[in-house]
């Protein structure tokens, strides 16, 4: 009996004049965790979306391997022979039905279109069995729509181990999760591949590619460029192979604060659940300065960050842009006040999908006179501008007239990163700004950042990557159950242990 349980032959995949994959083959071993690694835009998704069904290749074809051990052709194009086939997906971008519970949606397709009557009873039951072994947690009987991102993470996984997925691809799995989360996944997944699990992992974090994986496969502009032993395998060697360069470095110096430029005053926020909700929350941020606040997923940072965006009601409190009370928060009050808004999601909150990427980069800048003249907007002007973007920021895909929901994820964040630089504002929010960003792009964005708070920007950094507070953040602040205590410490252990309540 062959160990191989899956095989990718010679893929390849265009879109328009794009190459998105060019003859790419890969296989998959028995119990083994591969790490597919790559730039933003090299085709990792893709690749994997043609693995699945949802994209039919141009060429090339995909075996699985049955109950037998033997490989069997994969019918290419359809994701239920996929999922038939014993493969699982959890996509980086959630495919969850926001009105149903969670339980409903981990269970939704799994069960037959005529059952008389659900086995909701049985459900609940293997799905706390996964819980149990896996150590993802998730509340079950609440409306997706009122979960935290990173609740929303756990659902897609649990949803796919629910279907008794042999085969395991997740697109960055640990993006939404704390450290903590991500070692407990791993260290779980790792104990299903004894049982025979395989698993593909998409991740743009060196460390637990090295930590969790057993083979490291790198994809560059759409080709395969290289394999290696994760035993044989260092950041350097993969930086390397992905961008062909070892990978960039930030660094923060001090600096003097100037003035608050951002100032919430004893704010609070009924939202529909204690997750979604603030309570009297201060906080300051000065001009020359980044803020950074950490919190495990789910504490009310959302609510922060949406209070800065203009986009919820206060109950109490007041906020002051430039020294200048806010008098009615709302979206294009905040942007006039000069705040500049990176959203934790990019699809719902960063851009309008339909529309053009061209259009999505001057979506808040409409009234500008090099934008429209007398009212009517200016295609060629827009275009042109858009180009130059296009360029600076490195946004990669079919061009700035095409849709901006045919970017991949990486590249839409680069074009609101765009759109909000460029005009300089007074305040950035940037909330979860690399999530999904290759190394070089997240360096990038933490250059930027960097820049603006040269230029005398202030910062509002939420993040839940421990790593990124701790090499940007001038200042610290701990969020938990929609209040914010200050610390002194840049200690990793002793925020981790701040955020989940503990003393440190």
């Amino acid at each position: 009996m062959s160990n191989i349980v899956l095989s990718l032959n010679g893929l390849s995949k265009k879109f328009g004049s794009v190459v998105a994959n060019a003859d790419v083959s890969l296989t998959l071993e028995r119990g083994e965790v591969l790490a597919l690694l790559g730039e933003n835009g090299a085709g990792k998704t893709t690749l994997m979306n043609m693995l699945f069904g949802h994209y039919l290749p141009d060429s090339g074809t995909i075996d699985v391997a049955d109950a037998n051990g033997q490989l069997c052709p994969l019918q290419l194009g359809h994701p239920l022979a996929a999922l038939s086939a014993g493969i699982g997906m959890v996509h980086q971008h959630f495919t969850l039905a926001e009105n149903i519970n969670a339980l409903d949606n981990i269970t939704l397709g799994a069960e037959p279109l005529l059952a008389v009557r659900r086995s909701t009873r049985l459900a609940r039951s293997k799905i706390d069995r996964i819980i149990e072994k896996s150590g993802l947690k998730a509340p079950l009987s609440t409306p997706v729509g009122r979960l935290s991102v990173g609740e929303r993470q756990r659902v897609e996984i649990l949803k796919a181990l629910y279907r008794d997925a042999n085969i395991l691809v997740l697109d960055e799995p640990t993006a939404v999760l704390t450290p903590q989360e991500a070692d407990t996944l791993f260290e779980n997944i790792k104990a299903m591949t004894k049982d025979g699990i395989s698993v593909i992992f998409i991740s743009h974090k060196l460390h637990e590619v090295l930590a969790f994986s057993d083979r490291i496969a790198v994809l560059r502009h759409g080709v395969k460029v290289g394999e290696m032993a994760t035993s044989q395998a260092d950041e350097k060697a993969i930086a390397r192979m992905m961008v062909g360069a070892e990978s960039p470095k930030v660094e923060r110096t001090k600096i003097a604060t100037g003035d608050p430029v951002l100032q919430l005053k004893n704010i609070s926020v009924a939202g529909r659940s204690k997750r979604d909700s603030l309570e009297f929350v201060s906080l300051e941020v000065h001009a020359h300065e980044i803020l950074g606040i950490a919190g495990i997923s789910g504490n009310g940072q959302g609510a922060l960050a949406q209070v800065v965006s203009g986009l919820m009601t206060l109950s109490e409190g007041t906020i002051q842009v430039g020294g200048k009370e806010i008098t009615k928060p709302a979206p294009q009050a905040m942007i006039s006040a000069g705040v500049g808004r990176i959203p934790e999601d990019r699809h719902r909150e960063g851009i309008i999908g339909a529309m053009t990427v061209a259009e999505n980069m001057v979506i808040e800048r409409l009234e500008d006179s090099d934008i429209q003249s007398r009212g009517l907007l200016r295609p060629d002007a827009i275009e042109a501008y858009a180009r130059i973007l296009e360029h600076s920021y490195d946004v990669r895909g079919p061009g700035v007239t095409a849709a901006a929901r045919l970017l991949s994820g990486g590249n839409i964040q680069k074009l609101i990163l765009a759109r909000v630089f460029e005009r300089a504002p007074k305040v950035i929010l940037a909330s979860q700004p690399t999530r999904g960003l290759d190394m070089g792009a997240a360096a990038e964005v933490g250059r930027r950042l960097l820049e603006a708070r040269e230029r005398g920007a202030g910062v509002l950094l939420i993040s839940e990557d421990l790593d990124e507070i701790l090499g940007l953040a001038d200042r610290i602040m701990i969020i938990r159950d929609g209040q914010l205590v200050e610390t002194k410490s840049h200690d990793r252990e002793a925020i981790g242990l701040m955020m989940a309540g503990e003393a440190a």
